[in-house]
């Protein structure tokens, strides 16, 4: 049974049993609950699971070395959901302590599997949120790789620290702005367009676009940056006539 076909009563149950399991293997240096709980099917599992790392990582020291070795064995499973699960546990853990989890983002970056790539993206965002000097820094440094889909990959996973402080990632962003490959300037125009709606956020958007010399990228991202207003417009500050009537007064092609 999946978990959220369970009642409420039951999920709360079966969280504490997956947290009890993976304390108890940790304590005993054994993998046993943790191999189970990180493999299953249901992504709800998993999460608990990766959750429950983060937890116990935070709230149990001495146990933090035993963590890093257990996900350093099980980073190199066949099973795919094992790494992205272990991922996402040195995601919860990266958003402090970023320094410590590098390595498993460098290699998850190259996985053969879309499904560890993604969670790197992921990771990148509730890390950069919490954590954004050390994450940004790192990000910076794939953003000229000669994979395309690295390139994507941190451009996409950037963005959610971008929706909150549009000006810590613009300079990451502008560094693709000749990018030829038509996957990543086309996550370009997403990700400016998903930084520009909430308050404060065109202005600082707008300002910084004047500086880019692709003009011809700068106006797909305008022209994202306004349907995204009327796409989103439950949540953007501004209405997409608003938006339009900003955009015209203060940039000049």
């Amino acid at each position: 049974m999946a978990f959220y076909d369970l009642s409420k009563d039951e999920r709360i149950v079966l969280v504490d049993k997956i947290n009890q399991g993976i304390q108890s293997d940790l304590e005993k240096n054994q993998t046993t609950f943790i191999i189970d709980y990180f493999s299953d099917d249901d992504t709800y599992i998993r999460k608990t699971a990766y959750l429950a790392i983060g937890k116990i990582y935070y709230s149990n020291p001495e146990l933090q070395a035993t963590i890093f070795n257990v996900l350093k064995t099980l980073i190199k499973y066949e099973d795919e959901l094992i790494r992205q699960t272990v991922i996402n546990a040195a995601g919860e853990i990266g958003k402090f302590h970023f320094e410590k989890v590098q390595h498993f983002m460098d290699r998850g970056l190259f996985d053969n599997h879309h499904r560890v790539r993604n969670a790197v993206i992921g990771s990148i965002k509730k890390m950069g949120e919490k954590n954004p000097e050390p994450v940004l820094n790192w990000a910076k440094g794939y953003l000229k790789h000669e994979d395309k889909e690295i390139r994507r990959e941190i451009c996409h996973g950037i963005e959610l620290r971008g929706r909150t402080h549009p000006q810590d990632i613009l300079p990451l962003l502008k560094e693709l702005e000749f990018d030829e490959t038509k996957r990543v300037s086309d996550t370009l125009v997403h990700v400016l367009g998903q930084i520009a709606y909430k308050r404060g956020c065109l202005k600082t958007v707008v300002s910084h676009l004047k500086t880019w010399k692709n003009k011809k990228l700068v106006q797909k991202a305008l022209d994202e940056i306004i349907d995204v207003h009327d796409r989103y417009k439950t949540f953007a500050v501004l209405s997409q006539q608003e938006a339009i009537a900003y955009i015209s007064e203060h940039y000049e092609n």
